[in-house]
């Protein structure tokens, strides 16, 4: 039985905001279209200045919404799937709250965030809080502490943990793999595996 009810997808089709499990915390989706954000933002109250990244399943699913160079395909199957985002270039500018040209995108490792975006598509990954406060690992309570009904809310509980680790590639003449690789936060993985996977793909 699936735990992704058609009350969720309509919810999230009328460009409503819905809390879910990751592999770290709770995480508040919402489709990447600009009525959808409008309600996200103003439900987290997170300045419109800051982006939120996109949760997706398979690299074939960002591919939708961005370029993923050979080098970002070998990155990602060198860690634990979900351990890295990557900020790559979009295939056409999106809203400024997911980037712009350059789009934030982690593929989701959760069985229960992986039956949800297989559905309904890439939405946002962001984590279910109000900006600034410390955010609870239950999925309901985190949904009823933003005023969310059990309708926009997959229920279940997350291990916390560090976040996932964040790079940045970019295109490149001055590099020999025609790609720089930058490290935006280090999270789960260590910056020293990255610096060590980088000379190693050299």
């Amino acid at each position: 039985m699936s735990i992704i009810t058609d009350e969720l997808i309509d919810n999230l089709n009328a460009n409503g905001v819905v809390v879910y499990p990751t592999s770290t915390l709770p995480g508040l989706g919402c489709l990447p279209r600009k009525e959808a954000l409008d309600n996200l933002y103003a439900l987290k109250k997170r300045p419109a200045s800051q982006p939120v990244s996109l949760g997706v399943a398979d690299i074939e699913q960002a591919n939708e919404l961005v370029n993923v160079p050979i080098i970002a395909m070998e990155i990602l199957q060198s860690f634990p799937q979900g351990s890295l985002t990557l900020i790559l270039d979009a295939k056409k500018e999106l809203d400024e709250r997911l980037g712009g040209k350059r789009v934030a995108v982690r593929v989701l490792s959760d069985l229960r965030a992986l039956e949800l975006v297989n559905v309904v598509g890439p939405i946002t990954a962001t984590s279910a809080n109000h900006s600034g406060v410390e955010p609870l690992y239950d999925t309901k309570l985190a949904g009823q502490e933003l005023g969310l009904g059990d309708d926009c809310i997959v229920e279940g509980d997350c291990p916390g943990g560090a976040p996932s680790t964040i790079l940045s590639i970019e295109k490149t003449d001055t590099d020999s793999l025609g790609f720089t690789v930058s490290i935006m936060r280090e999270g789960v993985i260590p910056r020293i595996d990255v610096e060590t996977w980088m000379r190693n793909y050299r």
